[in-house]
């Protein structure tokens, strides 16, 4: 067993991260503990990290709890990437302050973008999602995640990649997949089975020739792509204008009286480079 205390500069609201986290049925919280349980694999072994808030906005520290001693340091590396424990929200603050979004932002002040716990998960997740309602599309990778996944110290983790390369697309019809989501989930993992999609490589990748590579595969395009950068790799400065998430939150935001058109939402963004990420977050932040 062994614990380790990390502090980042605030503001870092992390009653907000919790909030949103748990939309996610999947993921195990504890608001009243302000904790997150963690799964993550290491070299073929699943392990569960503890993650407990013990700080203040202004001033936040957090507990981490692993089993594991040897894989400390890779653990704490990872969890201060997902939790974005090293990026300073200072000057995204002060940016947006001086926007057509300063509102949003005073309101939610000190939310981070918290990535997906692994590249896999979070594109299988991004795919399962696409052209659904957020409600719906939740049931659904829940449904997934316990037919085919696991658990450990009552933490599921996703099914991993072999396991899904391996089903039959009836399998995931039966429960709701349309017929071509259940392709594109199954076509895909068995792409990455096959070595023929490297996750680790995209990460190196520009946005554009990511983009470029990814929309080539069948059942992804340029929105899945986008939430993948996003949630995914954490890239800073994406913008999906096709969410309907999005367009809700700004249609709310600026009082129009219908969904902004593609060019309206480039005009009214024009303010947000070069953090459109962040907007994107504080816009459906504001509608959740």
């Amino acid at each position: 067993m062994w614990m380790e205390i990390i502090t980042c500069k605030g503001p870092y609201h992390f009653d907000s991260v919790l909030d949103r986290l748990s939309l996610d049925p999947i993921i195990h919280i504890n608001k009243d503990e302000q904790l997150v349980r963690v799964p993550f694999v290491i070299e073929g072994k699943s392990y569960v990290l503890n993650v407990k808030a013990i700080g203040t906005v202004k001033e936040p520290a957090f507990e981490l709890c692993g089993t594991d001693k040897t894989i400390k340091e890779e653990a704490i590396r990872r969890i201060r990437r997902i939790f974005q424990f090293d990026f300073s929200l200072d000057k995204v603050m002060s940016h947006f302050h001086q926007t057509n979004l300063s509102r949003i932002f005073q309101q939610h002040e000190g939310t981070p973008i918290v990535l997906e716990f692994d590249f896999y998960s979070c594109l299988m997740k991004c795919i399962i999602h696409q052209q659904l309602n957020l409600a719906f599309a939740h049931t659904l990778t829940s449904r997934f995640v316990k037919e085919f996944g696991y658990q450990i110290e009552g933490v599921w983790f996703y099914p991993t990649p072999e396991t899904v390369a391996g089903l039959e697309y009836d399998d995931l019809r039966a429960l709701q997949f349309s017929g071509r989501k259940a392709e594109y989930v199954i076509d895909t993992s068995r792409l990455i089975v096959d070595g023929r999609l490297n996750l680790m490589e995209l990460d190196l990748l520009p946005e554009e020739e990511l983009m470029k590579d990814l929309v080539k595969i069948r059942g992804i395009g340029p929105w899945t792509v986008q939430n993948f950068m996003l949630s995914g790799l954490g890239r800073p400065n994406l913008f999906p204008k096709a969410d309907i998430g999005i367009q809700k939150a700004i249609q709310k935001h600026f009082n129009l009286e219908k969904k902004p058109t593609s060019d309206e939402m480039d005009e009214y963004s024009k303010e947000w480079s070069p953090y459109l990420s962040y907007a994107t977050l504080y816009l459906w932040r504001s509608i959740e």
